[in-house]
């Protein structure tokens, strides 16, 4: 059975949960549930801390894991990213008191506080800055104003948490995370089974991603629309009963729908209509 690691809580436990049922997987009913089988599909699923699973997976024994980019690069264990999910999603950012940092290059000499020590070290370390790292657990903001740091360097969202402590986001992001899943540096990443479970995984990010889009134009009218509508290869046409009358099936993105509608009935399309896609294989 191919063994699993998916987080038991936190952001990224309810999400992935959600992705590995629309995928046709078995999943926990309870949270005190550590441990499930899913012998319909030869998968056995373990839900671990988010923060560990990069551990658990580059030790080889369990085959993938489920977990952050910034939790698995923090790690520093032998892991890597073999497919993004698309949730998640978060921005890694230096933030100070206004007007004590400029760039990254002020940060020569100072401390910085942060929960993410492994990705902080390397980010400094890649640029060539020599600072020191101070490790906290949650609520980094604070440090500044208790003199524990100069410097704090977080997940920001909207900034403001960062605001209401009279602190200013520092130079470029350190890093863009999401959910991705993570397989053993080295390990055979085209293992048939492993592959099966990407590819249901890439279907529901591609089912999440498009609708389809059903019309019918005036033959006259085909090419333009079919321009709007090019489908991932290219779109159905079939032939109505109404001589000059086509209709036309083709995927377009979700969030593009609305404005291929409205452009379509300009060019005279009618029957315009869009349905949900529950699952696909490209």
């Amino acid at each position: 059975m191919l063994r699993i690691a998916v987080p038991n809580k936190g952001s990224l436990a309810g999400p992935a949960a959600e992705m590995l049922h629309e995928a046709g997987y078995r999943q926990r009913r309870e949270s005190k549930e550590l441990r499930i089988v899913d012998p319909a599909n030869e998968v056995e699923f373990f839900y671990l801390r988010p923060r560990d699973i990069a551990i658990y997976v580059a030790t080889g024994r369990l085959d993938i894991g489920i977990t952050g980019r910034d939790l698995l690069i923090d790690s520093g264990a032998g892991a890597e990213e073999i497919l993004p999910l698309g949730f998640a999603r978060s921005t890694f950012r230096y933030a100070a008191k206004p007007g004590t940092v400029d760039d990254i290059t002020d940060l020569n000499g100072k401390t910085v506080a942060t929960s993410y020590e492994g990705i902080v070290a390397k980010h400094l370390a890649d640029a060539g800055i020599d600072a020191s790292i101070v490790h906290l657990d949650g609520a980094v903001e604070t440090a500044i104003e208790l003199g524990v740091a100069e410097v704090v360097a977080d997940v920001v969202e909207t900034g403001t948490s960062l605001r209401n402590a009279g602190l200013e986001v520092v130079g470029e992001p350190i890093m863009k995370s999401e959910a991705v899943v993570v397989r053993r540096t080295g390990a055979d990443a085209e293992e048939p089974e492993v592959q099966r479970f990407l590819r249901r995984l890439q279907g529901v990010l591609v089912a999440r991603t498009y609708v389809m889009m059903d019309y019918d134009c005036r033959v006259e009218q085909l090419e333009k629309a079919v321009a709007l509508t090019p489908g991932l290869e290219s779109p159905t046409v079939s032939p109505l009963h109404n001589e000059g009358w086509v209709a036309v099936r083709a995927m377009v993105p979700a969030d593009e729908a609305q404005r291929i509608m409205d452009d379509l009935y300009g060019i005279g399309a009618r029957a315009i209509l869009t349905t949900a896609i529950h699952a696909c294989r490209l």
